[in-house]
């Protein structure tokens, strides 16, 4: 049985949220987001951090915000990740559960905005885009463009006005209770959150995207890290397209043609000597940098708004075409699929 500690604050009884927090090793970034939901506008909601086999415990983070917020500190270290989420819905008292990253920051009107919508337009789930703050680190506000910029994702992540054909991703997230006990909730696989997305969609639920739903998302990994997060992105799209067929899109395949297309403009510039093939990537280039410079306004940014957009495309394709050609994570899905089945 897990251990948990409660703390409680008189609260409203209209829509309730019960937000829910995995967490690892991040007090820290835990303790901006605890603060973020303590300057809301609307504290109408619960909070269930939902904590692994942390070696940095987050219990005094939580301590700290026993008198301002409804929180629950659950421990469940021998719990996956997905595995926590399902805990906390499961535990969850709200009738509509919201998730975020731990290294998440929401604006002081986030609840109220997402209660005011949903009042107006009842969505079963919905997601939301996230951005940079301006206190952000460069490589940080560099990361968040590459995930975001319709230059690099085509607009997937929120950039979008496509709003019913939006897939949330748990980094901000919500769904109905009866989503959850008609669906289920998160399965034990990459890109496990998409997954859950598309069998809500095909479940016949309503699912959108509210694009006033926006918060900062801090992304503290570097340049390394990143390749490896994108390089699994790459990877659980060939699974999530065999798991839902039709649920592959363009933009899905941009990354994996951006790196052919650049290995082939290369070799074609070396074996003819011309260096008018690389005109097409120095175009590429060029229009990265400028649109960087214009939304973050800084030159530096620009430059490592670059150098991330290449690791996330170059990333992203890799991670496809291994995945396409080894089919090694679908094998190692297919087989927790059938055993949890």
């Amino acid at each position: 049985m897990p251990t948990y500690f409660i703390y409680s604050i008189t609260m409203k009884e209209d829509i309730h949220f019960s937000i829910i927090v995995p967490v690892y090793n991040r007090p820290d970034e835990l303790g901006e987001l605890l603060e973020s939901l303590a300057q809301q506008t609307d504290k109408n909601f619960e909070i269930l951090i939902m904590e692994g086999d942390s070696t940095i415990p987050c219990s005094e983070v939580c301590q700290k915000y026993a008198n301002l917020l409804t929180l629950r500190h659950i421990h469940k270290p021998e719990a996956s990740r997905s595995e926590r989420r399902n805990l906390g819905m499961q535990m969850a008292t709200g009738s509509y559960f919201l998730f975020f990253d731990s290294d998440c920051i929401l604006p002081p009107t986030y609840i109220k905005i997402v209660r005011a919508y949903l009042t107006t337009e009842y969505l079963d789930c919905y997601g939301g885009p996230d951005s940079a703050d301006h206190n952000f680190s460069n490589i940080q506000k560099a990361i968040n463009y590459s995930m975001t910029s319709m230059m690099t994702t085509g607009g997937i992540r929120g950039a979008t006005n496509q709003t019913e054909k939006f897939t949330p991703r748990s980094f901000n997230m919500g769904l109905s209770k009866e989503v959850f006990e008609q669906v289920g909730g998160f399965k034990e696989m990459i890109g496990e959150d998409i997954d859950l997305s598309l069998r809500i969609k095909e479940r016949g639920f309503k699912i959108k995207l509210i694009k006033e739903a926006s918060l900062f998302h801090k992304r503290k990994i570097n340049l390394k890290k990143f390749y490896n997060q994108v390089y699994t992105f790459g990877k659980a799209r060939v699974l999530l397209s065999k798991l839902h067929p039709g649920s592959l899109k363009m933009a899905h395949l941009f990354p994996t043609c951006f790196v052919i297309g650049n290995l082939l403009l290369i070799l074609l510039s070396i074996l003819c000597r011309n260096l008018i093939f690389l005109l097409p990537l120095a175009l590429y280039i060029m229009a990265i940098f400028i649109e960087s410079w214009i939304k973050n306004k800084k030159i530096g940014i620009a430059f490592l708004s670059v150098i991330t957009s290449y690791i996330q495309l170059c990333g992203y394709g890799m991670g496809f075409l291994d995945e396409l050609i080894t089919r090694r994570a679908s094998k190692v899905a297919q087989e927790d699929l059938y055993t949890q089945s």
